[in-house]
């Protein structure tokens, strides 16, 4: 458990990566749902992020193959010091993690297919079922969402339990893979290097879109706590003080700044809705945000003596650039193949 707060730099990138890949599927679905017009200059570049898949899947084996370090409450199962419920069974853990992301990944490449097919063959049998398939889309990212909350980040503090933190989790993350695509949109708005660019008012439509996210991304994460607090749980409230003022005070209330007080104050107001580089800007604090929301819930499960601030060490530097480094090279790969860029 000594270097826990190195393992969890490790499970937080296998989270950002699984969700950019996820979050890429479950836009373009939302907005064909929703018929979005718009929906048809950027879900192409959406759906390219669905290449990390693999690479989120070699992550999750490693972390599953290292048990405890991934699992800090593993040590204490092997040793029998606490009674844990079913749901901590690490076979169980390890099927269900594998099963369902395979799911995933397949009901994932259907859509993809689907879409593809969608644009070349307008008959009824095709379009039904592509529609059939983009419905199934959000009940997945639900369903596989909350499984994934519950194994990584809810349950790594054993009989710490919240009704809302499956829906808490998942929306955080699609919070954070719109910011993140507006960045890359930005980028490639400026380089000039799209194949078919897209209007410019998407930046407005996706700050839009980031706007509303945030406000329900508050309203869950304060959810949580009020009801706690107000229901006199103070078993419950351990695990938000343990990371309010036992170390990771700083990190809690940067992500709290960086995903609700600064997005809100400035989205709210129309002008900064329609300058893609404030849009961009505040995209860049949301994508932080997160990054550090998801490692303060993991690596917060422990004593303090467990975990560091992350990036202050060597492994932790490494290991992200290793794993962003790749990411970033097979989605340029994958956008040059397809025809997406320029190369």
């Amino acid at each position: 458990m000594e270097d826990f707060g190195s393992w969890s730099i490790l499970t937080t990138n296998f989270l950002f990566l699984l969700y950019i890949a996820l979050g890429g599927i479950v836009l373009s679905s939302v907005l064909h749902l929703c018929n979005g017009k718009w929906r048809f200059q950027v879900r192409k570049l959406a759906c390219s992020f669905a290449v990390l898949f693999p690479i989120a899947g070699v992550l999750l084996l490693i972390l599953l193959f290292n048990g405890e370090h991934t699992f800090q409450w593993l040590a204490h199962a092997h040793d029998g010091e606490e009674h844990l419920s079913g749901w901590h069974n690490y076979t169980f853990l390890v099927t269900r993690q594998i099963v369902g992301f395979l799911l995933v990944v397949g009901l994932c490449g259907l859509f993809i297919r689907y879409q593809y097919l969608s644009e070349i063959d307008s008959s009824y049998r095709v379009q039904r079922r592509f529609r059939n398939i983009a419905l199934l889309i959000p009940f997945m990212y639900f369903i596989y969402g909350s499984m994934v909350a519950w194994d990584f980040e809810m349950t790594m503090w054993p009989n710490w339990h919240s009704a809302s933190y499956g829906a808490y989790h998942f929306q955080s993350n699609f919070h954070m893979f719109l910011a993140f695509f507006t960045i890359f949109l930005f980028f490639m708005y400026r380089s000039g290097r799209l194949t078919q660019p897209f209007e410019y008012k998407i930046f407005n439509y996706m700050a839009q879109f980031m706007l509303a996210m945030t406000i329900l991304w508050t309203y869950l994460f304060f959810t949580q706590y009020l009801v706690m607090w107000y229901g006199r749980f103070p078993e419950e409230t351990a695990r938000y003080n343990h990371m309010m003022f036992e170390g990771f005070g700083p990190l809690w209330w940067t992500f709290l700044a960086f995903k609700f007080l600064i997005p809100l104050l400035t989205l709210a107001m129309t002008p900064s809705r329609q300058n893609p580089t404030i849009i961009t800007g505040v995209a860049f604090l949301i994508v932080i945000g997160t990054w550090l929301e998801r490692y303060t819930w993991i690596a917060g499960t422990v004593d303090p003596v467990y975990y560091h601030i992350p990036m202050t060490s060597m492994f932790d530097i490494i290991v992200t650039i290793g794993v962003f480094g790749l990411a970033a090279w097979a989605v340029r790969r994958t956008l040059v193949r397809y025809g997406l860029v320029r190369a």
